[in-house]
């Protein structure tokens, strides 16, 4: 089942999440639905609450920052439940990152280079592991979703008053996107 992406705008974007209790019901299927609407929408990860849920749990895929085809095989495909940040370490370093409930913009955001993480996968094993480079910019992007947190608010005063109109824009429904969005208040 492909959802609908969450706009901008939407108080669910800035909602820290609840964990998920094993018992969860069809957890299984909420993550495949997840890989669907992320694959479906040409993104990278995925934060539940970017699909109306306010769980700790998000996806990703690091496969399309690969382009040779051995590094592909390498790439992590990854449903991280549960998950829980214990270090952000190394150099840190801009990359211009974008987001599924906010099309159209894209600004540098500085992040570490290194990140330790303790979740859950599907069937409840717990992990701790540290990832580097794009992966783990993807990691602490989702991560920020689950804490209520938009890859716009690590920007600049100045970037961020630049972006104000666009974001304003998205929020009221007026975007162009390839996938199905969701206004809050229902807009469009």
């Amino acid at each position: 089942m492909i959802y609908p992406i969450i706009a901008y705008g939407d108080p669910v974007l800035r909602t820290k999440t609840k964990a998920i209790p094993q018992d969860y019901p069809d957890l299984k299927k909420l993550v495949a639905d997840m890989y669907e609407t992320m694959y479906h929408a040409h993104g990278v990860g995925l934060a539940a609450p970017q699909i109306s849920k306010g769980l700790r749990l998000f996806v990703i895929d690091s496969a399309p920052f690969e382009e040779d085809e051995e590094k592909k095989k390498l790439a992590v495909k990854q449903a991280f439940i549960n998950p829980q940040i214990l270090e952000e370490n190394g150099e840190e370093w801009a990359f211009e990152e974008g987001c599924l409930s906010i099309p159209g913009v894209r600004e540098d955001v500085i992040r570490p280079e290194k990140v330790i993480i303790r979740y859950f996968d599907e069937d409840w094993n717990q992990h701790e592991k540290t990832f580097d480079g794009m992966v783990a910019r993807i990691i602490q992007h989702e991560y920020d979703h689950i804490e209520g947190v938009l890859f716009t608010d690590h920007l600049s005063g100045f970037r961020k008053r630049l972006i104000k109109s666009k974001l304003t824009k998205i929020s009221k429904g007026d975007v162009d996107a390839d996938y199905v969005m969701r206004f809050y208040g229902n807009k469009k």
